[in-house]
């Protein structure tokens, strides 16, 4: 996808953003960024902030940096910033030479702390975390002082300074805002701005043990990078205050300005970052691209495209009140791009031999196929036809319901491409009685394209040629939750992180021993197509030459839509 092609929507966030520069409060300037924390995989939800940001600046003629909050190096690893970096590009969005992190600017921050020392608005605390949460008090509770509030402004300075050189152990102290202890917003009851954490950073290495919170950070950041609009989620709203606070009170010149969006919330959907980092951690998922998941990795090895998901988080638009998006609506965006790109593909998930009795035992014949009929330029193929054919075991009833159009005793149904076949017998097996052979017959004259074929039947259904059909494993994904984020969230359960219990136990399904047309063969990692009649499939990062494996990206039916013309009726 070309930058220039993608359009984010009309929103709040750019009637703000057209009022600023009717004004003047930027001279004109839009520059905006997407800050994720390297402490994890990016998923959809960060898919529809990357659209936003990005897209607000292409729209604006504006900027936007990618930068990445590495503030807590407890958490960070250099595997999920490259992870970062590799999925918003694949989203089609580039940074240009703009890409910074929050720990360029430690020393920066350090100073910026020191200037607020001087200004007697931070000191040094020694209450622990516990104790710092109790003097907090809460809603209806204004908080207590800390006895070391009202330290001399030489002493913090001492101490502070102390602290950076590794005097004391984890915890012992932190730098706190002197603000007010009985505001109404707890953000503002002297919040923490710096803690002593003694961990190897993934770009400083050890050169600092005391880092900034991300309350402190995030306004400075923005500040130092020009950042006009500082685009972030709900949760952050109550934050806004401290940090309109950090640039007031330090008197920085042009400050960007805090707006705050709804995030996206799927159904039948984690779209927690703690609770993914567990799943992977635990083994509950094969790694953070199992296609289970919705990071973007995942969706990406899936088979989702960028097109996809970038047309999914523009027409779910922008929002100032959260909500949750039906999980079948992604699907039907991302099957709406398929639809257009998938070239067509016979695959057997469930194979039953099929013999066409008066067929010539030795002939093969190539029979050819559209590859997309969607789009003609995409040509067609030849694929090889035999007496012997495998079909999917559904697709014949011994006894049949009303109204059933497919394969049964005396019926007739179309092979795709080729010919009108009856059905003529069966052979099951002695023991059992499961039927192991079906026996038809063709009509020669029948063939599909042949002049004169004018017979029609209302039954077509997708073979492989016995002698030509190549194996594959093929993994069925489905909804990884078996109820939506609102369900578990008003549950007592989700309080005690027992939200596994909602993990639906069929989320994966292999099947093994499906029968695929020659043509895949070759086919590469990555590429996409539809099985016919079966859905959309991607070939999966772990196939090899020897072993073909195909995940299904959507099921071939649109629920989506049918709902929504269900609800227009």
């Amino acid at each position: 996808m070309e930058l220039s092609d993608y359009q984010v929507p009309v929103n709040f966030i750019q009637e703000i953003i057209d009022q600023d520069k009717k004004t003047n409060k930027y001279q004109g300037r839009v520059h905006l960024r997407f800050p994720p924390e390297p402490n994890g995989y990016l998923h959809i939800g960060h898919a529809k902030s990357i659209c936003l940001n990005f897209g607000l600046a292409i729209k604006n003629q504006g900027l936007c940096n990618l930068r990445f909050d590495d503030t807590n190096p407890s958490t960070e690893e250099v595997e999920y910033i490259n992870s970062i970096i590799n999925d918003v590009r694949w989203l089609g969005f580039d940074w240009g030479d703009r890409l910074f992190y929050a720990s360029d600017y430690f020393e920066k921050m350090y100073e910026y702390a020191i200037n607020l020392i001087k200004m007697e608005k931070a000191y040094v605390c020694d209450l622990s975390p516990e104790e710092i949460r109790e003097y907090r008090g809460n809603f209806t509770t204004p908080g207590k002082e800390s006895p070391y509030r009202n330290r001399s402004v030489e002493e913090n300075l001492d101490l502070f300074q102390r602290m950076r050189a590794g005097e004391f152990p984890d915890g012992s102290k932190v730098l706190r805002a002197k603000i007010d202890m009985s505001s109404p917003n707890l953000n503002l009851r002297d919040p923490v701005l710096y803690r002593i954490v003694r961990a190897s950073h993934p770009r400083t290495g050890d050169k600092w043990c005391i880092y900034p919170m991300y309350d402190y950070a995030h306004p400075l950041e923005d500040y130092i990078e020009g950042i006009t609009h500082s685009i972030c989620t709900l949760e952050f709203e109550d934050h806004r205050p401290l940090y309109d606070w950090v640039l007031n009170t330090l008197n920085l010149p042009h400050p960007p300005q805090q707006i705050e969006f709804a995030r996206l919330n799927l159904t039948n959907t984690v779209m927690s970052k703690r609770k993914l980092r567990r799943l992977v951690e635990e083994g509950y998922v094969n790694g953070w691209d199992d296609p289970r998941l919705p990071t973007i990795s995942a969706l990406r090895r899936r088979g989702y495209t960028p097109e996809a998901i970038c047309n999914f988080c523009e027409r779910i638009g922008v929002s100032k009140s959260n909500s949750t998006v039906d999980i079948r609506f992604l699907e039907h965006c991302v099957r709406e791009d398929l639809n257009k790109k998938a070239a067509r593909v016979m695959v057997v998930l469930d194979p039953i031999k099929l013999i066409i009795d008066n067929y010539p035992a030795e002939q093969i014949e190539e029979i050819e196929i559209e590859n997309n009929p969607e789009d003609p330029a995409y040509g067609s193929r030849k694929i090889p036809f035999s007496r012997v054919l495998f079909i999917e075991k559904d697709d014949f009833c011994e006894n049949p319901p009303q109204g059933y159009f497919r394969l049964s005793p005396g019926k007739e149904v179309r092979l795709k491409g080729a010919y009108i076949i009856k059905c003529v017998g069966l052979v099951k097996d002695e023991e059992s009685g499961e039927i192991k052979e079906i026996h038809c017959t063709y009509d020669p004259e029948s063939k599909s394209g042949k002049p004169g074929a004018k017979r029609k039947v209302k039954g077509t259904l997708h073979w492989v040629s016995a002698a030509h059909a190549i194996q594959t494993e093929v993994r069925l994904y489905d909804y990884l939750l078996l109820s939506t984020p609102e369900e578990i969230e008003t549950e007592e359960e989700d309080k005690k992180d027992d939200f596994i219990k909602k993990l639906n136990p069929d989320s994966l399904k292999i099947l093994t021993g499906c029968l695929a047309e020659p043509e895949l063969r070759d086919a590469k990692k990555g590429s996409k197509f539809q099985f016919m009649r079966k859905g959309y499939f991607c070939v999966d990062l772990d196939s090899q030459p020897d072993r073909l494996i195909f995940n299904r990206i959507v099921s071939l039916r649109d629920n989506w839509e049918r709902t929504a013309q269900i609800n227009n009726m």
